[in-house]
């Protein structure tokens, strides 16, 4: 896949990145990947469970470093660490090379046309973001993080990517795999939501992603617009839910949502 240059092997001789620009707390780098070690470390991240304040300490290293941080890991006790996920970036393109629209009804086509018997509806229109998205970003995984939070044990990361939409396909995530063995067609589409509702990838578990969202619809036709783009990027999120429709998904969960969560079975 093509990214910008690695800087996080820099790390392993300046741990703390101050070469970089940064100030990390104590943490390793991690490699490991369905068939061995990588040829480069895919991924910091902190030793110590993710307090809120956090991301947004490191928020700037994308900038500086080529770097986007992301919780990782921590859903349940039995989450295991990203050192034991099924990582495969041989697997993952350039989310670049894919059309976002073209991934979404080519997966609609396949999963969800036989669930809402129609025929794919076409991208939902943009919507106005009413916070800048990195502020919220940070204000959300705060929240994944402190109090009760859903959270709580995740551990901070940072991925070598261009954007926040890249850093699943960056690592090789292999949580949608029972969906799609390319993982970048789905970055295609986070891409799109970045541009169109100010979306950033804020948390990665085993089989879990969470994206937080600066410009949520706000009326139930833009929901529903935006729920059939769910249905066909994550199916089991309508499929294996308690929603008896399309209808009730969007009224539920995506209407004025301000983090969208997905997870693959």
């Amino acid at each position: 896949m093509a990214t910008l240059p690695n800087q996080l092997p820099t790390l392993a001789a300046d741990p703390a990145g101050r070469s970089l620009g940064l100030d990390l707390p104590p943490g390793a780098l991690l490699d490991t990947t369905v068939d061995g070690p990588w040829d480069e470390p895919l991924l910091w991240r902190a030793d110590a469970p993710a307090a809120p304040g956090d991301w947004l300490r490191l928020a700037s290293a994308r900038r500086t470093a080529g770097l986007c941080p992301v919780l990782v890991g921590g859903r349940t006790g039995s989450e295991p660490h990203p050192d034991k996920w099924e990582l495969d970036p041989d697997l993952a393109s350039y989310p670049g090379d894919h059309d976002a629209e073209e991934v979404l009804a080519q997966l609609w086509e396949e999963c969800a046309a036989e669930d809402q018997d129609a025929d794919w509806p076409g991208l939902a229109p943009a919507g106005v973001p009413d916070v800048d998205p990195d502020v919220w970003a940070a204000e959300v995984t705060d929240a994944l993080v402190g109090g009760a939070g859903l959270l709580k044990d995740a551990r901070l990361a940072l991925v070598p990517a261009r954007r926040s939409a890249d850093v699943p396909a960056a690592i090789g995530w292999c949580g949608p795999v029972n969906l799609t063995d390319d993982v970048a067609e789905l970055c295609a589409v986070l891409r799109s939501w970045e541009d169109r509702f100010g979306v950033r990838v804020v948390a990665l578990t085993f089989d879990q992603l969470i994206v937080s969202v600066a410009a949520p619809p706000g009326t139930l036709s833009e929901a529903e617009a935006i729920a059939a783009e769910h249905h066909a990027f994550c199916p089991d999120n309508i499929t294996q839910s308690a929603h008896a429709s399309l209808r009730a998904y969007a009224e539920r969960e995506v209407l004025g949502a301000r983090s969208w969560t997905f997870w693959w079975d």
